[in-house]
C-alpha cells in the first residue's frame, strides 16, 4: 500500500515539475502572431535608396524586391515568384499540413484579435478562451453593448489592416498623400473601404466558415498531405478510438471505452473539443477543417498532465503514431520541392543581378535610309530612355563596333529625370561606302552603348542595324546630288 502511495506521489510529482515547465502552444502562436504582425505593418515604411522590400506598384509600374526596383519591361522576375509562392505552398503543405493556417494566416490572427482579445480578455464577453463552443447571450442588453463595442474596435483595426495590405501596392507615403484628396483617388478609396468592410463581414460574421467552406486551401492540403506529414494527431492507440473509420461515434462513456479498451486513456472530457476554433474533434483522424493550431493539444496536455500522463494530442504524423518510428522528413517529396525551390530563388537572384540601371527600347522608323546630296547615308532611329535611377543623369551614346557609323543626331548629352521615359529622335550616318552590293540593300549589324555622362556605372548595350542601301541606287543618288 505504501509503495502505490509513493508511485502515485511520485507521478503526481512529475506531472507537476512538467506542467510547471510547458509552455503552450497558443503562447507560442501569440509571439508568432506578433511578430508577423509587426513586420508586415513596418516592412512597407523601410526603404534602401528609395527602394522597398516588396512593393507591387501598378500606378507607377514598378516591382520592388529585395530593394531593388524593377520597372514593367523587367517583369521578367514575376514567373520566378509566383514558381516560389506555389512550390512553397505545395512544400510547407507536403512538410507541415495546415501549419500556414493556424501560424500565420491574417485570417487566423484576425479572428484571435477578434474573438480571444476583444471579446474574451478586453470586454469579457465571452466566458474563456477555453471554450470556443459556447456563443454569448446575446438576449441580454449589456452583451448587446458590449457586442456593438466589439465591432467597433474591430472595424477600426480592419481599416488599419486594410491599408497594411494596400501599401504593398501603393507605398505608405503616397497613400496617405492620395487619402487626403479621396475625390481624386476614388479606385484606391473604394478598394480600401471594400477590403476594410470585407474584413469586417468576415471576421465578426462569417468567422471560421470562411476556412471551411470558403478557402481552397483546405481543399489543396487533402492532395498534398502523405503519411509522414506532420499535423495535429489524436493518439488512439493510448486513448482508444472514439470513432470509427467513417466518423461514427462509438463511445459517449467512460465505461463504454473501457469496455472496449481497459487501457484506455482518454477521459472522454470533451476539452480538445471545446477549445477548437474551427468546431471539430480532434479523435476523429484527419479532417480538412483542422487549421493545425494545436490549441486541442494544449487542452489535452492540460488535462493529461494533471494525470501524470503524455498528452493524447500531439504535433507528428500518422506514420510515426502507427510505426512508433521517428517520421521520415527528408522524403522523395520534400527533396523534390526543396530542389525546385532552390532553382527558383538561384534564378531569380540571377535574374535580378541582371537589372539594368537604365532602360533603352531602339526602333527604326519606316523609312530605311535617306542618301544625302553630299554622299552620306542617313538611318533614322526613335531611342526611348528611361531612368530608372532616383537622381536625375545626363545621357548619351556611342556606336562600339563601326568606326564609319557616327551620329548625327543629338549632337549633345540630354538630361533625364528619376522615373521618366524620354523618346529621342536619332540619326545616324556614314560618308563612306560601306558595301558595294547591287543585288540588294544591306543591314549592318550595330551595337550601340547609352551610358550616363556623369555616372561611368550607368550603362547599357543595344543591338540594332544600319541599312546601307544597293550600290547602284547609291551611285546614281549620289550623281545627281552632284550635278
Amino acid at each position: 500500500m505504501a509503495t502505490a502511495t509513493a508511485e502515485v506521489n511520485q507521478k503526481n510529482s512529475k506531472a507537476k515539475e512538467y506542467l510547471k515547465n510547458w509552455i503552450p502552444y497558443r503562447y507560442k502562436r501569440y509571439v508568432f502572431f506578433g511578430i508577423v504582425t509587426v513586420v508586415s505593418l513596418v516592412l512597407p515604411w523601410i526603404k534602401i535608396d528609395g527602394n522597398h522590400f516588396f512593393l507591387l506598384n501598378f500606378d507607377h509600374k514598378q516591382l520592388h524586391l529585395f530593394f531593388v526596383r524593377f520597372d514593367m519591361q523587367e517583369l521578367y522576375l514575376m514567373p520566378f515568384l509566383l514558381w516560389i509562392l506555389f512550390f512553397g505552398i505545395f512544400f510547407l503543405t507536403t512538410l507541415g499540413g495546415r501549419v500556414w493556417c493556424g501560424w500565420s494566416c491574417p485570417q487566423t490572427i484576425f479572428r484571435v484579435i477578434y474573438r480571444d482579445l476583444i471579446e474574451t480578455k478586453l470586454l469579457h464577453l465571452r466566458k474563456r478562451i477555453s471554450n470556443k463552443q459556447i456563443e454569448p447571450d446575446m438576449s441580454k442588453f449589456e452583451n448587446k453593448v458590449k457586442k456593438g463595442v466589439a465591432i467597433l474596435i474591430w472595424s477600426i483595426l480592419s481599416f488599419v489592416a486594410a491599408a497594411n495590405f494596400l501599401w504593398y501596392f501603393v507605398p505608405p507615403e503616397e497613400f496617405f498623400q492620395y487619402i487626403q484628396n479621396p475625390s481624386e483617388h476614388t479606385i484606391l478609396m473604394g478598394f480600401w473601404i471594400g477590403l476594410a468592410l470585407f474584413l469586417i463581414a468576415d471576421v465578426v460574421f462569417m468567422q471560421e466558415n470562411f476556412c471551411i467552406y470558403i478557402c481552397p486551401y483546405a481543399r489543396v492540403q487533402s492532395v498534398l498531405y502523405d503519411e509522414d506529414t506532420f499535423q495535429t494527431v489524436y493518439d488512439y492507440k493510448r486513448g482508444g478510438r472514439i470513432y470509427d473509420e467513417h466518423g461514427h461515434l462509438l463511445v459517449k462513456k467512460k465505461e463504454d471505452l473501457l469496455a472496449q479498451n481497459k487501457d484506455a486513456e482518454c477521459t472522454l472530457c470533451q476539452s480538445c473539443v471545446k477549445v477548437c476554433p474551427t468546431h471539430i474533434d480532434i479523435r476523429k483522424g484527419m479532417q480538412l477543417e483542422c487549421i493545425n493550431c494545436l490549441e486541442c493539444a494544449d487542452a489535452c496536455t492540460k488535462v493529461m498532465g494533471a494525470l501524470g500522463k503524455e498528452s493524447l494530442v500531439r504535433w507528428t504524423s500518422y506514420h510515426a503514431l502507427e510505426s512508433g518510428e521517428k517520421t521520415r522528413v527528408f522524403r522523395f517529396k520534400i527533396v523534390a520541392y526543396i530542389v525546385m525551390l532552390v532553382l527558383a530563388f538561384v534564378a531569380l537572384f540571377y535574374m535580378g543581378s541582371k537589372k539594368e540601371l537604365m532602360l533603352l527600347n531602339i526602333n527604326r522608323t519606316s523609312q530605311l535610309y535617306k542618301i544625302e546630296p553630299d554622299g552620306r547615308v542617313k538611318n533614322a532611329y526613335v531611342f526611348l530612355f528611361q531612368n530608372t535611377q532616383n537622381e536625375k543623369h545626363k545621357y548619351y551614346f556611342e556606336i562600339l563596333d563601326n568606326k564609319d557609323i557616327k551620329i548625327d543626331r543629338p549632337k549633345k548629352p540630354f538630361d533625364v529625370i528619376p522615373g521618366k521615359k524620354v523618346k529621342k529622335v536619332v540619326i545616324l550616318y556614314t560618308d563612306k561606302v560601306l558595301v558595294k552590293d547591287t543585288k540588294k540593300d544591306t543591314p549592318i549589324p550595330i551595337t550601340i552603348r547609352a551610358y550616363a555622362v556623369d555616372d561611368p556605372e550607368i550603362s547599357v548595350t543595344r543591338k540594332t542595324i544600319f541599312v546601307f542601301p544597293r550600290y547602284d541606287i547609291y551611285q546614281k543618288k549620289s550623281k545627281e546630288g552632284q550635278k
